[in-house]
């Protein structure tokens, strides 16, 4: 009976140190999965443009502001499934100044821009760094919601587009895309249409689908993106999804700069 009760007294000890831990993290701001000197014990030049060049210099650079780095790393960081530096952004991206319902949303609407298991993945990094932040449900987007406006001509026009190309082959996918995404998903209030935009046009440039990238870059500028913001985003995600990916999305990004009106 004494050992047992010796045993519920340490893991009592153990959880309240470990809340007390947790406690002082959150009061300190986000912390990195990775210390710097765990980073200098394996790559020290790593470490060193960590510091200089990501953190002290491209984090700062004018033109997009910190807030949209952070959704920038965050849509890089789902659609690639990237967890251990998921803790550390989503923190960040909260500190930046994004609502945790617009994080809730990022992560719905990359579910189906990268894949359910990737949005299951950052769920369940979200749900930790929630916790910590006491962010309850009532800071959380409700699953029914009075939809945006949506322009029927222009969704008309894509709907028939699609359905001309594709119907006939894949009545499923073209059904979904309609029904769901477009009509449901890219409607949902509690991430406006430019940030939802911002979100897709990262996730598909990090993912080095530049198919797509065209006609999601122009929706973006359309929802209010302007050319410098997207020129920075892929500046920003040269560091977090490579420059092969980037390299590839900058002539599709280029060709539509110069073809919108000025």
């Amino acid at each position: 009976m004494k050992q047992k009760f010796i045993a519920i007294a340490l893991l009592a000890s153990i959880a309240m140190s470990s809340g007390r831990a947790v406690e002082a993290a959150t009061m300190e701001g986000p912390k990195p999965m990775l210390t710097y000197d765990d980073i200098r014990s394996v790559a020290p030049q790593l470490a060193a443009y960590t510091q200089r060049r990501l953190l002290d210099d491209v984090w700062k650079r004018p033109g997009l502001s910190p807030r949209d780095r952070s959704i920038v790393t965050l849509a890089a960081l789902i659609a690639r499934n990237q967890t251990i530096e998921m803790p550390y952004h989503f923190a960040l991206a909260l500190d930046n100044g994004v609502k945790p319902r617009e994080i809730s949303e990022i992560i719905s609407h990359l579910a189906f821009y990268a894949g359910w298991a990737n949005a299951m993945s950052a769920t369940a990094i979200a749900k930790d760094v929630f916790a910590e932040r006491h962010i309850g449900a009532d800071q959380l987007p409700d699953a029914s919601v009075t939809p945006l406006p949506i322009d029927e001509g222009a969704e008309e026009k894509r709907a028939t587009s699609v359905e001309a190309q594709f119907g006939k082959f894949f009545p499923g996918v073209v059904q979904y895309t309609t029904d769901v995404l477009f009509r449901d998903l890219w409607l949902r209030p509690d991430l406006a249409p430019r940030d939802r935009s911002l979100v897709t046009v990262s996730a598909l440039i990090a993912n080095g689908q530049t198919a797509q990238l065209t006609p999601h870059l122009n929706r973006a500028m359309d929802n209010g993106l302007t050319q410098t913001e997207a020129s920075e985003a892929i500046t920003q995600l040269a560091f977090y999804v490579g420059w092969p990916n980037v390299f590839s999305a900058m002539p599709v990004a280029k060709d539509v700069f110069e073809k919108r009106p000025h």
